[in-house]
């Protein structure tokens, strides 16, 4: 089946509402972003500040995700934000799992499957994030580590929901590093995880849940990546926080130049 391509920019901690409407402001004038999105699903996940301002600023074709969410649905939980609250600020997609959250603040394989069942549960598109670090992967362990945090991620969610969701790969070691994993091996591991997808969900679910592909991506590069039968889009941090970045970005994942 044909999976419609998805790029999603996450601006991780930068950018101030000002700064985001700025941004907003360039995407509109960039007629190549209003192209691609003929085919390619375009989001930005600003900080929390910023929802509300790119919200309403944005082109309408451009959606509007989150970084993280909680799992709790209300209560003394100081600091955080529920997936009631991002629904209502116009949120579509919520990241779970991102490998910052991971190693930065004490995440686990549980509270992530936690995060995905809430989000879903609020109407949120959880974007599911796995991947190995450095060690792992020098010790050939990519395949275990990502399997297990599939399985983990998924496990709550029935084959319906896991078929409308989004994973992303984003091998920990490529992050911000300016290095990648030639296309042809991420592929083989984003294969892998659609395989683990088909055994715990069905399918079914496999052939249709979107899964991107993450980790120093940018316009010169997000091609190669996209072009792989198995990796839908990608999912970046840095070179999406200028718009015309972010444009090229789409139209070369589009098909386009």
């Amino acid at each position: 089946m044909t999976r419609r391509k998805l790029l999603i920019g996450n601006w991780k901690m930068f950018k101030t509402a000002t700064e985001a409407r700025a941004f907003a402001a360039g995407l509109n004038t960039e007629s190549g972003a209003k192209q691609a999105a003929a085919s390619v699903d375009l989001a930005v996940c600003p900080p929390f500040t910023a929802i509300s301002a790119l919200a309403d600023a944005l082109p309408e074709y451009v959606k509007v995700g989150a970084q993280n969410v909680y799992f709790e649905e209300q209560g003394a939980f100081t600091g955080e934000i529920s997936a009631a609250m991002l629904a209502d600020n116009g949120v579509t997609f919520a990241i779970v799992g991102h490998s910052e959250r991971r190693t930065l603040f004490g995440e686990t394989d549980e509270a992530v499957g936690k995060k995905a069942v809430v989000a879903v549960k609020h109407g949120l598109t959880p974007v599911i994030c796995v991947g190995e670090n450095l060690a792992e992967r020098d010790a050939n362990q990519t395949a275990e580590v990502v399997a297990r945090q599939t399985r983990a991620a998924i496990a709550g969610l029935s084959s319906e929901q896991v078929a409308a969701s989004v994973v992303a790969y984003e091998p920990v070691w490529a992050i911000g590093s300016g290095r990648t994993p030639e296309p042809e091996d991420a592929e083989a591991v984003i294969d892998g995880i659609r395989k683990v997808i088909s055994e715990e969900k069905g399918s079914a679910a496999a052939k249709s849940v979107r899964i991107l592909y993450g980790g120093s991506v940018k316009p010169e590069n997000i091609a190669a990546f996209g072009a792989q039968p198995n990796i839908d889009g990608a999912l970046v941090g840095g070179a999406s926080l200028e718009a015309s970045s972010f444009a090229r970005m789409a139209t070369a994942l589009s098909g386009g130049n």
